[in-house]
């Protein structure tokens, strides 16, 4: 699981990055708009995910400030969200680095959004939190494509191909040039 929580770590940046790219091109009413979703508007989703991510990795390091409400607007404008994404993404790999396969295996306690006391595998809980991101980028690229009607993959597997592709390319040697 340690692998696979590594390897999600990194397939979270390589998502986010790719839909933060395409949210830059969107128009503000596109970006902003009612889509009848949890979060409202892709901005709203978006916001969504930063404050779940930071919530949980306090309640995981004890570090941050976590957000008071699951729909707290943590940044207005898309530019500081952005910045805000990447730092978080990056807190993410640092977290997950560091992680062992015997703390996954241990319970972990923590207090939900009630503050009543939880406990769950760490594993588990880890499984949830790259499950959820997940599940709300699914809804933000369904925003977009009942905008525009292109959003872009962002499916697992084209980020394996993707560094699959990244790995061949960097460890394979040039082919020899034709002599004229």
């Amino acid at each position: 699981m340690l692998d696979f929580f590594k390897e999600m770590a990194l397939y979270n940046r390589w998502a986010n990055q790719r839909l933060y790219e395409q949210a830059a091109t969107l128009s503000p009413v596109v970006y902003r708009t009612d889509y009848k979703a949890p979060f409202t508007s892709i901005h709203g989703t978006l916001n969504h995910l930063l404050a779940v991510d930071r919530l949980w990795l306090y309640r995981l390091t004890g570090k941050g400030t976590p957000p008071k409400k699951l729909d707290e607007m943590m940044y207005d404008d898309f530019s500081s969200l952005r910045t805000a994404r990447q730092g978080e993404d990056e807190r993410i790999i640092w977290y997950v680095d560091g992680l062992t396969t015997a703390a996954l295996a241990k319970d972990f306690a923590y207090r939900d959004m009630d503050g009543d006391p939880q406990h769950q595998l760490l594993q588990l809980l880890i499984g949830h939190f790259f499950n959820h991101q997940t599940h709300h980028r699914g809804q933000i690229h369904q925003m977009i494509n009942q905008a525009i009607n292109k959003a872009i993959p962002l499916d697992f597997i084209y980020y394996l191909q993707e560094k699959q592709a990244a790995q061949d390319c960097f460890t394979c040697k040039p082919k020899s040039q034709k002599m004229a």
